[in-house]
């Protein structure tokens, strides 16, 4: 059986084409088990994973522990707002006292950046980064680069244009390492004051005008306004970054091609896309919902194999 180079899945950065490639086999094989009456396979029956939240989530979370369900894993779930973490328990602390437990592996969300990196490096439990801060966000590139892969045929080749919040989307920077990795040329879109100063080091373009950037694409990743993560005001009001970057219906049917439509979630209705553009045809959003357990599963069956 092939294998992962890796031990923890901490960023797309760290893993290699064919780790995802590998991943993505997988997750073709998770996926016709989800579509079965029967929806749950005996694959890690033996081991107990702990979901470990310190920032709120409720896709990201449920997706998870689906598919630590679907793998018939046992599952512990953990939320700071509810923790000794409230008590000034420090992470290492907190993470060692649900170790004691003989837990396994370790699917963790924080707002700080890097704090899996931290945490892999003094613990044995494999680790899932479910979200560090601005940072990453490794499997939701994953689902959504295996959306483009099911919807497209491949990803090689295609144009992917990430539009919206990059400074503060840790699913951007996942998304142009994975989508580099797998041969896409990648551009980002949004207001000047929301793109990192860094940006065309990664080799992306960078475009100001959405309707320029929808034209030069074949797949648009729209995302969402970050503004619990925003300290000051990046832009007049969301009335005006409506206008300039919201993305309707009359304008995707307007375009003289056929392009894919997607969003990590969750969607400001109103905002960054309209209600009758992110349930058009276009829309492939509820694929990357149901990919998403697809390709969580496959992580953690993977990851499950390499435990120390």
């Amino acid at each position: 059986m092939q294998e992962l180079s890796v031990r923890h899945l901490l960023g797309i950065k760290d893993i290699t084409p064919q780790d995802i490639q590998l991943i993505f086999e997988t997750a073709d094989n998770f996926k016709d088990v989800l579509n079965r009456p029967i929806k749950k396979v005996p694959s890690l029956r033996d081991i107990t994973i702990a979901n470990v939240f310190f920032e709120n989530s409720t896709r990201t979370r449920l997706s998870f522990e689906l598919a630590e369900k679907r793998l018939s894993a046992d599952v512990i779930n953990f939320s700071s707002s509810s923790s000794s973490v409230k008590k000034g328990e420090t992470l290492l602390d907190t993470v060692n006292n649900i170790l004691a437990m003989k837990v396994d592996m370790i699917v963790m969300r924080h707002s700080s950046p890097g704090a899996p990196h931290f945490l892999s490096r003094h613990i044995n439990a494999n680790i899932v980064n479910a979200g560090d801060g601005t940072h990453e966000h490794p499997t939701q590139a994953l689902l959504d680069t295996f959306s483009i892969r099911e919807k497209l045929g491949e990803v090689a080749g295609k144009k992917v244009v990430i539009i919206g919040d990059i400074l503060h989307s840790r699913v951007a920077l996942s998304n142009i390492f994975a989508l580099q990795k797998l041969g896409a040329e990648v551009m980002v879109c949004g207001p000047i004051t929301l793109l990192p100063k860094y940006i065309k080091e990664l080799g992306v373009k960078v475009e100001l005008d959405v309707r320029k950037a929808l034209e030069w694409c074949d797949v648009a990743n729209v995302l969402r306004i970050q503004l619990e993560r925003q300290q000051m005001k990046y832009f007049p009001s969301l009335r005006e970054y409506t206008l300039y970057y919201g993305i309707d219906k009359k304008m995707l049917d307007s375009l003289d091609k056929e392009i894919t439509l997607m969003h990590p979630g969750p969607i400001n209705r109103g905002v960054e896309l309209s209600s009758d553009a992110a349930d058009s045809h276009h829309s492939i959003i509820l694929n990357q919902v149901e990919n998403g357990v697809a390709i969580r599963m496959a992580v953690l069956y993977l990851l499950a194999s390499k435990t120390a």
